[in-house]
């Protein structure tokens, strides 16, 4: 008997199509959803067996016949029928007419029964079927039952879709579905969406709870950051609960074959926990290229001993515009600086101990060749760098911290050295119930080891010489904290007022000769300007004569949640700043800087909001900003507009969101636009609908992948509920990645 229906003529250019998937998908595949727990079994080995009907006979204790309105419950497998024929000795009952069966949650029906109560085996004769694991329903010829979590469904479906005409379903010559294994081994399968063959394959398996299994994944074809076409087919390793290997031959026309894997794993020792993950590509002889390319990223970490760790993270690439032929999200697309490090640290109650190696291998832009602008710079090489930090808190009312570092900086152009640095500090402060003051002081003291270099052009080379730096530094921090009862949008909240000063005086030391391994100014912004220090790093001790004022105002519930926050702060000099990254550069004169603001919050349960704005006073011009807005009143329902302006640098516009367009219609979508040079950033348009046990997404994204360079993927995916996922690229983590409070529409299936 054939167990599939040959095609209509209609229908069959569709079978023809999904026979390569089939092939290229082979006798298996797997998925990732989140996994939903099945209740676990309890047997009586001793259980009685319970039968009731309207009218029973028979033979007392050999075989009992029952009619009408017939109940047979044995531990927790139940059945009803119009008649049965129950043999006490055997424990084997035997039903006829509108049979129904309950078994560990799971439910049948059929026309005629043999289930023997004690082992569970038996079969059933045109039933149908529903599992409680995960709603998967279906009908069949036969079902045999060969022991309490295995069933053999003969000639039957499968489909997690509710309904008796589910929109898509598995038909197959053989489905063995194994509940105490949770798996589910198809034979001789076809997939049909919409009553037309979708896929055929001549065996599949797939987890019937969800879970992890290993297998082939569904292949991917899609478009690669040029626009050349290609297809993934991955292989899903399930090696444990807590490992887990994935391995893709990706089949690019233009260019070859390429294999990937990505490797996760995590687990615990006496010592303590460990994890990590490793994703590396390789292509052997670039068609285009005339080379190998590769790429490798990967990072662990791992308790040696209870206060012990050690960890790496290692990025490499084969070459400079690996990123741009092969990067498929704007986040891969933009890294040029790699970092390969290795780290140990020890840390106990009062101290810490970091000892580290740092390596860069730099990608330059292709368009760098034509514009210098456009050139990344390459970080110092620590080789190694060696922190200490150690801290007590209120010994005899003081607070002292200590850190410090030796680092040996390496650059294969610029000046090298090592560098050691001791900044021990020492506070006391004074907290009442409405008021704080900390005064504190600190030293930075350096001491510096150069080699001697010539730089690039230089008639003469600089010998090796030593340096040496000892600045101190006192503050005074305090601040006050009022607060009343107030409203806020018709809701009784707590205002409070907050008024802080914080003063700091770091007296002038020449440093004119001192190198820069690795300080920049820091960003100039709220929690910036309450610190000791204008710069980030060690290289520059910033001469400061200063105080900052600035006051916060707080909206508070009565649960202590955060309604609304409104923030201002502006720093005044007493004297000019004379001490700058370069030696050339001329001293600050400033009275006072520019003026900070800030206000964030969520002023209603649907609406967000976050805000910042750095203002100068003196030249009464604005010169950053950063404003965000989320509109959130529903579920799967948010708008986000967005606002970063720097002057000089960039004016560039946000809007991103998803929103219900039907009953089963959503919309995604992102455009960045940059405002300054009138052009787009990134953009992002998509649909998707929600068929309840499947979801269908397409659309289509673009982003920069370099200077004069975009790509344009587009995608487009079927994902079956508690099957798998069909299509071209990856839309869900695009519209995750690029959405602020995306929601998938089915929440609880795959990744």
């Amino acid at each position: 008997m054939s167990w599939f229906t040959p095609p209509k003529n209609s229908q069959k250019w569709a079978f023809a199509l999904t026979a390569l998937a089939a092939a290229a998908a082979a006798t298996a595949h797997a998925q990732t959803p989140a996994s939903k727990q099945r209740p676990q079994r309890v047997e009586d080995p001793n259980a009685v067996t319970t039968i009731r009907a309207e009218d029973i006979g028979g033979r007392p204790e050999r075989i009992l016949n029952l009619d009408r309105d017939v109940e047979v419950v044995r531990d927790q497998t139940r059945v009803t029928s119009d008649k049965a024929c129950y043999k006490q000795v055997e424990a084997e009952l035997e039903a006829q007419g509108n049979v129904r069966i309950w078994r560990y949650g799971d439910y049948y029906t059929a026309d005629e029964l043999q289930l023997n109560m004690e082992t569970g085996k038996g079969f059933m004769l045109h039933p149908t079927y529903r599992m409680e694991i995960n709603n998967a329903q279906g009908k069949a010829r036969r079902i045999d039952f060969l022991n309490e979590d295995e069933a053999l469904v003969i000639d039957g479906t499968y489909s997690t879709c509710q309904g008796p005409n589910p929109d898509w379903y598995l038909r197959s010559s053989t489905l063995n579905l194994d509940s105490g294994r949770d798996v589910g081994t198809a034979g001789g399968t076809v997939l049909y969406f919409k009553d037309v063959p979708f896929l055929g394959t001549p065996g599949m398996s797939f987890s019937l709870s969800g879970a992890r299994r290993s297998g082939w994944l569904p292949p991917i074809p899609g478009f690669g950051s040029k626009g050349a076409a290609e297809v993934v087919v991955p292989y899903y390793f399930n090696i444990a609960p807590n490992r887990d290997l994935t391995v893709y031959p990706k089949i690019i026309p233009r260019r070859g074959l390429q294999m990937g894997a990505v490797g996760r794993y995590m687990g615990e020792t006496d010592a303590g926990e460990y994890e990590g993950r490793t994703h590396i590509e390789y292509l052997p002889h670039d068609k285009e290229a005339g080379k190998d390319r590769w790429m490798l990223h990967s990072t662990h970490t791992q308790a040696i001993a209870p206060d012990w760790t050690y960890g790496w993270n290692v990025r490499a690439a084969s070459d400079d515009e690996y990123p741009n032929d092969f990067s498929k999200t704007v986040s891969n697309s933009a890294e040029r600086q790699l970092l390969r490090e290795l780290r140990t640290d020890y840390r106990r109650e009062y101290w810490s101990l970091t000892a580290r190696v740092q390596k860069y291998q730099v990608l330059q832009d292709p368009e760098a060749k034509n514009n210098k602008e456009l050139t990344v710079s390459r970080p110092y090489d620590r080789l190694p760098a060696i922190n200490l930090h150690a801290a007590r808190y209120d010994v005899g009312g003081f607070d002292w911290q200590l850190d410090s570092e030796l680092t040996r900086f390496w650059h294969p152009t610029e000046q090298r050295g090592t560098r050691v640095v001791a900044v021990p500090q020492l506070s006391y402060p004074i907290i009442g119930a409405s008021y704080f003051v900390t005064p504190k002081v600190m030293l930075n003291a350096s001491a510096y080891q150069l080699e001697a270099f010539k730089a690039v052009g230089a008639d003469k080379e600089l010998p090796s010489r030593s340096l040496r730096r000892a600045v101190p530094t006192v503050s005074i921090d305090s601040g006050l904290e009022f607060e009343r009862s107030a409203s806020l949008f018709g809701r009784a909240v707590t205002q409070t007022l907050e008024p802080r000063l914080f003063y700091v005086y770091t007296p002038y030391r020449e440093q004119k000769g001192f190198p820069n391994f690795d300080t920049a100014e820091a960003t100039f912004n709220l929690s910036q300007i309450f610190s000791e220090s204008r710069f980030i790093g060690s290289d520059r001790v910033g001469d400061a004569n200063q105080v900052t004022a600035g006051v916060v105002s707080r909206f508070l519930e009565a649960s202590g949640a955060e309604r609304l926050r409104l923030s201002f702060g502006q720093r005044f000099y007493f004297n000019e700043q004379r001490i700058q990254l370069t030696d050339d550069a001329k001293p600050r004169y400033d009275t006072r800087s520019d003026t900070l603001l800030a206000a964030a919050g969520r002023i209603s349960e649907t609406w967000g909001f976050d805000s910042a704005v750095q203002y100068n006073p003196g030249e009464r011009r604005v010169i950053s900003t950063n404003h965000t807005l989320q509109w959130q009143p529903g579920q799967k329902k948010v708008l986000n507009l967005g606002y970063r302006f720097l002057r000089d640098s960039f004016k560039n516009a946000d809007i991103s969101g998803q929103w219900p367009l039907s009953q089963r219609w959503y919309g995604v979508a992102r455009v960045s636009y940059s405002l300054k040079d009138k052009t787009v950033l990134e953009s992002l348009l998509g649909l998707e609908y929600n068929g309840d046990c499947w979801v269908f997404r397409m659309g289509a994204q673009r982003f920069v992948t370099s200077a004069n360079k975009a790509s344009t993927p587009i995608f487009f995916q079927l994902e079956l509920n508690g099957l798998s996922k069909f299509g071209v690229g990856n839309p869900l983590e695009v519209m995750k990645n690029s959405i602020p409070g995306y929601q998938r529409l089915n929440e609880g299936y795959g990744r």
